[in-house]
């Protein structure tokens, strides 16, 4: 599975942006997929910052960004989105996604996740 991240850019204090990863691959189904959003900011460790669990509507997100940030799945396009609203200059960073068969309960861990997309820039300006 490949995974494709874009959509990061540019964005004042406040604004929002939506990144989207889109999976591809031979006999890809992203609902049947863990899905995730991991940020990291330079000097800084990769950050959890939202999940969505495989064949469920579950969705996880850190408390850094609950209530701002909303992780989504559209199937038929085995897309994955993270809607960003109410932009802090602390949320730039390099985003990445990330997939992975089944759910684990340490799913706010990179170490958990075996495949990556690419990452996408957001940079917030104050």
């Amino acid at each position: 599975v490949q995974l494709q991240a874009y959509g990061g850019g540019l964005v004042q204090a406040g604004g929002s942006l939506r990144l989207s990863c889109a999976a591809s691959g031979r006999t890809v189904n992203i609902y049947t997929m863990s899905m995730a959003w991991f940020r990291q900011a330079p000097g800084k460790e990769r950050e959890f910052v939202a999940a969505i669990r495989s064949k469920s509507t579950s969705t996880y997100h850190a408390d850094s960004v609950k209530g701002r940030f909303t992780i989504s799945r559209d199937n038929a396009k085995n897309t994955v989105y993270l809607q960003m609203n109410s932009l802090k200059p602390d949320d730039t960073a390099v985003y990445f996604c990330a997939s992975r068969s089944y759910w684990s309960v340490g799913y706010y861990s990179s170490s958990q996740w075996n495949n990556w997309g690419q990452g996408t820039q957001v940079t917030v300006s104050s």
